[in-house]
């Protein structure tokens, strides 16, 4: 497969990027065509070994940031790193992109540029998170502020083909983020997308509060955009104080520290789980080719492996089960349409 990368976007690129470029074609055998400055990023690649066709390089004038407006940049920045990105997909030439750049308009551009798998309304963002017994992913992340009922099936669904293709999870278990775990808890939203993933053909385990979401209990987590990334960004901000927290204590006399050697290997391992770059990136559900947005603040490491998440789903052909099996959830759509509207 040929995945395109915005060499350009994110607090590290191109250097972290790209030296990821060249672990990745050594170890995974894809085929990499990176966007950005031709001259920057030929500089770098000299400094490591790898096979040379297996990477090439599309020059951009133009780089995308953070603090831009995402629907007007992509569609004014033609020249941009990330612009010449997707459209390498739109035009067949790339099967995935990557980028670690503006996370609105690499949303934007999966939306405009590459298109939405006919059927969804919604592209969704899906970041897999870490959590006590088993990871959990959560659908929307902060795509889409403002959904709709059926928004929030589809949501559901895509995750379910996603546990299901490429994590290799069987009937995958899909609850619902609110405030109580009765059925008649949380505002109308929530009330109406109760009873739609009810009346579905999935594992639905009902509504799970918020102090529930860390243990991972629960495969997929539902929810508009505004609640999951309230939840994204509290779980990060969480997980940060906890180990300066720790680290503090430690440091705060003799015998903690004396105690804290003893302890380095729990330390680890618990710092292992909450590390973003164990997971790659978060998928974005419901476009046409395989999306991957990586953090911001990816290291070679994160990026490396957000290559790799992008093999993986290519290969799982999980677009096209999505497409295939979109139907049926459609169609409970169309018989409840006069009651969730």
């Amino acid at each position: 497969m040929i995945i395109a990368i915005d060499g350009m976007g994110g607090d590290n690129a191109p250097n972290a990027v790209v030296e990821a470029c060249t672990e990745a074609v050594n170890e995974f055998g894809v085929n990499i065509i990176i966007t950005g400055n031709e001259q920057v990023i030929k500089r770098e690649l000299e400094k490591y070994n790898y096979d040379k066709n297996k990477i090439d390089i599309v020059n951009a004038s133009e780089v995308i940031t953070p603090d831009e407006h995402p629907v007007m940049a992509i569609k004014k920045k033609k020249d941009s790193s990330l612009y010449k990105a997707l459209n390498l997909v739109k035009e067949g030439k790339a099967q995935s992109i990557i980028s670690a750049g503006s996370t609105g308009a690499l949303m934007a551009g999966a939306t405009f540029v590459i298109g939405r798998i006919k059927g969804i309304d919604r592209i969704a963002l899906a970041p897999i998170m870490p959590g006590k017994n088993s990871t959990f992913m959560v659908v929307d992340a902060g795509a889409n502020v403002d959904c709709k009922p059926q928004y929030l099936l589809q949501f559901a669904f895509m995750g379910k083909i996603y546990f299901e293709n490429i994590l290799k999870i069987n009937n995958p278990s899909i609850g619902l983020i609110n405030i109580g775990i009765e059925e008649e808890k949380g505002n109308d939203l929530t009330k109406k997308v109760y009873k739609l993933l009810k009346e579905a053909d999935f594992n639905f385990v009902g509504n799970i509060e918020p102090r529930d979401i860390s243990s991972g209990d629960t495969n997929i987590l539902v929810c508009d955009g505004f609640v999951g990334n309230t939840v994204l960004k509290m779980y990060e901000g969480v997980a940060s104080n906890i180990f300066n927290m720790l680290k503090t204590e430690i440091m705060s006399s003799t015998r903690s520290k004396i105690g804290g050697i003893f302890l380095k290997p729990v330390f680890k391992n618990f710092k292992k789980k909450f590390d973003y770059t164990e997971y790659g990136g978060s998928s974005f559900l419901g476009t046409k080719a395989v999306v991957i947005k990586a953090h911001g603040s990816s290291n070679v490491k994160a990026f490396k492996n957000a290559i790799r998440q992008a093999k993986i789903c290519y290969e799982g052909e999980f677009i096209g089960k999505i497409s295939s099996e979109l139907g049926k959830i459609n169609e409970l759509i169309s018989k409840s349409k006069s009651e969730i509207i």
